[in-house]
């Protein structure tokens, strides 16, 4: 819900600015720190196994939402048995499947790609929300898609379009691209969701994602590639676990009460720039020319399929 004063007529004054300013700066933070994800997920190669990393990341994040929002929790449980189903397929899909493709393709991939291949996500949302819900799409939303696709293609070739002739391509940069599909498959289930506060819907899926990260965590170990991690790898668990999966979340549900989902939404349009920033600046990933001309495609693509394409609708 809103918590600031009702926006007077006339010249907005600063106490009705204050919200808008105060969202603003929590979806900086937090696009920052999904951005940082991807590069956490670069640091954990060779220091935690990525499906230990997965139930960790998500057993960090209950223990934290029980600790902090068990009041909301404990009010609201009961809403969200009758939809136990959509609840489980989301958090298995949406949180335990695509952070586990998101760290296992950062073994094969570099944080760059990560981050630039996951601006792909609204789009894709958009696609989706065409095929399952009839949802009316312009020219020019059209040729939005098409130009982040291309942008995808730009960045799943390094460049090399003839790659995609041959379908000559990194795994990990396959891995990303179907970790994106599951978000975006997540994203859209949320138009259903229980009439519950967020932060209970999100405990309940961060519940969900714990549990079925288990077995991922148990076949690591039968195939002989977890390990226990170092202490570099107990620091990236701990930044994880409190920062992307829990205080991000936070910030962005409260940025959301203040300014409402569409104005929110925008803002993860910084993901992809945030995250070849900080690969650049902490990893020193080299940004090469066709990164550049991927994330311009990529971002070009949601502006106009977000912006301009629906103001025709």
């Amino acid at each position: 819900m809103r918590t600031g004063p009702p926006a007077s007529p006339g010249l907005p004054d600063s106490q009705t600015l204050r919200p808008a300013s105060h969202a603003y700066l929590l979806l900086v933070f937090t696009t920052l720190i999904w951005g940082a994800n991807a590069v956490a997920a670069r640091l954990a190669v060779g220091e935690v196994s990525p499906m230990f990393l997965t139930f960790m990341r998500w057993g960090i994040s209950c223990g934290a939402l029980l600790l902090f929002a068990r009041g909301p929790i404990r009010m609201h449980w009961r809403a969200l048995v009758p939809h136990w189903r959509a609840i489980a397929l989301m958090g298995a899909l949406g949180f335990t499947g695509f952070n586990a493709l998101f760290y296992a393709a950062a073994h094969h991939t570099t944080a760059i790609n990560i981050a630039i291949l996951q601006g792909a996500i609204p789009v894709l949302v958009l696609i989706g929300s065409v095929f399952f819900f009839a949802t009316r799409v312009s020219a020019l939303q059209w040729f939005g898609v098409i130009l982040t696709l291309a942008g995808i293609a730009v960045v799943a070739s390094h460049g090399h379009l003839d790659q995609l002739a041959k379908l000559d391509f990194n795994e990990g940069d396959v891995w990303m691209i179907l970790a994106c599909l599951l978000y975006a498959g997540y994203t859209l289930g949320l138009r259903k969701r229980p009439a519950v506060p967020a932060i209970v819907f999100f405990a309940a899926t961060a519940m969900v994602a714990c549990l079925v990260s288990l077995p991922l965590v148990a076949t690591e170990v039968a195939m002989g590639q977890f390990f226990a991690p170092t202490a570099k790898g107990w620091a990236l668990i701990a930044f994880v676990g409190l920062l992307p999966s829990f205080v991000s979340q936070v910030t962005f549900i409260q940025a959301v009460g203040l300014i409402g989902p569409a104005r929110a939404g925008v803002f993860l349009n910084l993901v992809p720039i945030f995250g070849p920033l900080l690969a650049l600046l902490v990893l020193g990933e080299p940004i090469s020319l066709y990164h550049g001309v991927a994330l311009a495609m990529v971002l070009g693509g949601i502006f106009i399929a977000e912006r301009l394409g629906g103001r025709r609708n």
